[in-house]
């Protein structure tokens, strides 16, 4: 079984508006295509309602609502992953987020949600509201998918310490960049959160992470980040993601799951089999709407 952990679907395109196909290249359709065509079973849809930058044609304050309804249509095959309080939303780190999760939750069913923060760490874990936001995803028994930067790990751990049942899913092997200054810092600190067992991380996103972002197959990436990532966190705690169709710029859909099943020859069958479902499909399997 392949799952993927980490993909979108729009009803338009949020980034550039001169594309000839606003309103497929992102939809859930492209996205059943390239998993029927590559053999992937299931995938976790993490919305993001972002494009408002790109005009009004191209906001996606519904992305919510576009996902869950597609869960809804394929359940075999999508898991809408519910955008709370994202860094691009005016809700964003203001008061009531706890309140939010909750109406999410009930909403759209959730067995997940994302949290979007931004680069810089504003101290919001540690308020009393970031942590009942927290507390309130361990009480529902939610999986936490959060896309943040070297500068959040230390309060990452505080959280992971505060809730072990919580699992706290990173993505894009936690944003830490090859070509940052501060890379060997930034890998030691993502290293170190696999003292915790409930935190886990996505195998995505190599395009963030790379100099240049199409560097297929990411072998700088794979040698220097990944490798050490697997070694500490172990393929039961890591997930592989296509970031589809974000990561079309740089690479097809094809091209992000050989990243993972061609070109980890320190893995056996079982430990990638993990990595490209398994680990996920354990996840989400106990928790239900």
């Amino acid at each position: 079984m392949i799952i993927d952990s980490h993909c979108h679907a729009w009803r338009r395109w949020p980034y550039d508006a001169r594309v000839p196909d606003p309103g497929h290249r992102g939809s859930v359709e492209a996205l059943l295509y390239e998993m029927d065509g590559n053999g992937v079973d299931r995938a976790a849809v993490v919305c993001a309602r972002i494009g408002a930058d790109a005009g009004p044609d191209f906001a996606n304050d519904d992305n919510n609502d576009y996902v869950a309804a597609a869960a809804h249509r394929y359940p075999d095959r999508l898991v809408a992953v519910a955008d709370v309080d994202g860094s691009w939303r005016p809700e964003h780190h203001r008061p009531g987020a706890a309140g939010r999760l909750c109406d999410a939750a009930e909403r759209y069913g959730l067995t997940a949600f994302t949290h979007y923060v931004r680069d810089e760490n504003d101290g919001w874990f540690r308020t009393d509201e970031g942590r009942e936001f927290f507390a309130t995803a361990a009480e529902l028994g939610l999986v936490a998918s959060l896309s943040l930067s070297p500068a959040w790990f230390a309060d990452l751990r505080t959280i992971a310490a505060a809730h072990p049942a919580l699992p706290l899913l990173i993505h894009h092997q936690g944003l830490v960049r090859l070509n940052a200054p501060s890379f060997d810092d930034d890998l030691a600190a993502l290293l170190g959160l696999a003292e915790l067992p409930n935190v886990y991380v996505k195998v995505s996103g190599f395009h963030y992470v790379s100099a240049p972002a199409w560097d297929m197959p990411y072998t700088a990436a794979r040698e220097r980040l990944l490798r050490p990532i697997a070694e500490a966190f172990g393929a039961a705690r890591l997930t592989w993601g296509s970031d589809f169709p974000a990561a079309r710029p740089h690479l097809t859909y094809t091209q992000s799951l050989a990243v993972v099943r061609d070109h980890t020859p320190w893995w056996s069958a079982a430990e990638r089999a993990l990595v490209l479902g398994g680990t996920l499909d354990r996840l989400l399997g106990g928790r239900r709407p």
